[in-house]
Order: C-alpha cells, then structure tokens, then sequence
C-alpha cells in the first residue's frame, strides 16, 4: 500500500487511530481559529488529491466551519393558532454544502471543486473546501473547463459533490434507474 492508502485508512476511525488526547487538541486549535481561513497544505492529501486538488499554482484549500444541528426560528411574541406555530425550520442542505457556499462567496474569483470532512465536535462540523482559481488554473490541461463563463457559482447550481447529493443525483436505487430529477421521466413509479 501507498502512503494515501495509509493516510486514508488513518482517517476512517481519526479518534481511535490518531489518539484521544491528539484528536482533543486538534479539535480545540480548530475551535481557536476564525469560522474560514485559508490554510497552506491539506490536512488529508489523500483525500484533496482524489478530489481534485493539485499542488500547483491556483489550487487552494479553505477550511471551513459550519453549526451542526436544526434550526429554530425565535418564539412568537402574540397568539398563534397551533398550525402555524412552527418553530423549527427544515434545512434541505447539507453542512457540507453550507460550508462551500460560504467559501464561494468569500473567493468569488475561485471555483469550488470540491470538500471533505477534517473533523467534528458536539457543536460544529470542519470541512477543507478545494478551490480553484480559474485565471491560472484553466491552462493545465483537464481543467480547461473552468475559463467558460457557464461554470460561475458551480456550487450555486448543485453541481459539486454535495450538491447532486442535495439534489438526489447520488441515489442508488432500481437498477440504473434515477430517481431525480424527475421520477416520471425514469419510468419509476
């Protein structure tokens, strides 16, 4: 095996392969800095470069903080009937997809390529979002895709990773079958 193969083997079990005390600091450092900040190198070069990261000039990773748990609108000052009484709002996207739409509008000059997990505690979640500058990087080859104008805001348009899984692109369902975007056009019922 590789050195990505051990690294992504470390990364499935963190706490338990890395060390309870290891994992605890590792968690308080990032409790310690701002909710997005770019960082030099990639904490799971395993996992940035099968998504799509290089180590040239262009390529970024942001590391990117999002609160876990649902959302709660603030108690009504008057009366209510009890239908419309809700409190609690239902977010149809995921942390993952929040964390790089805020990366996307922070460098609106960089292209989101993709993210993945760096770590969790009981209130947030940590995600490293890779980023691609389309001026100097749309003249490697394989990425010249992203000099078009029609790739703007790819993150907007649920193109990402997280965002066809948002969207229920990802759904291994009957067969080949694909439930969206339309269940009638597939011929499921």
């Amino acid at each position: 095996m590789g050195y990505h193969s051990y690294m992504s083997e470390l990364w499935k079990q963190p706490k338990k392969n890395f060390g309870t005390e290891k994992w605890r600091s590792w968690l308080i450092q990032l409790r310690k800095e701002p909710m997005i900040i770019r960082v030099e190198h990639p904490t799971r070069p395993d996992r940035a470069h099968a998504l799509g990261f290089k180590a040239k000039e262009g390529f970024l990773i942001v590391r990117s903080r999002s609160t876990k748990g649902g959302r709660k609108r603030p108690k009504p000052g008057h009366g209510r009937r009890p239908k419309r009484y809700g409190r609690f709002i239902e977010v149809r996207k995921s942390d993952q997809l929040i964390s790089e739409e805020r990366v996307q509008r922070k460098y609106p000059n960089c292209e989101v390529l993709n993210s993945y997990w760096v770590g969790e505690d009981g209130r947030y979640k940590w995600y490293e979002v890779i980023l691609a500058d389309r001026e100097q990087v749309s003249k490697y080859s394989g990425y010249e895709w992203l000099a078009t104008h029609s790739t703007k805001g790819r993150v907007f348009r649920g193109k990402t990773s997280a965002g066809q899984k948002s969207r229920g692109l990802r759904h291994k369902g009957l067969g080949s079958i694909q439930f969206r975007p339309s269940k009638r056009s597939h011929g499921s019922k």
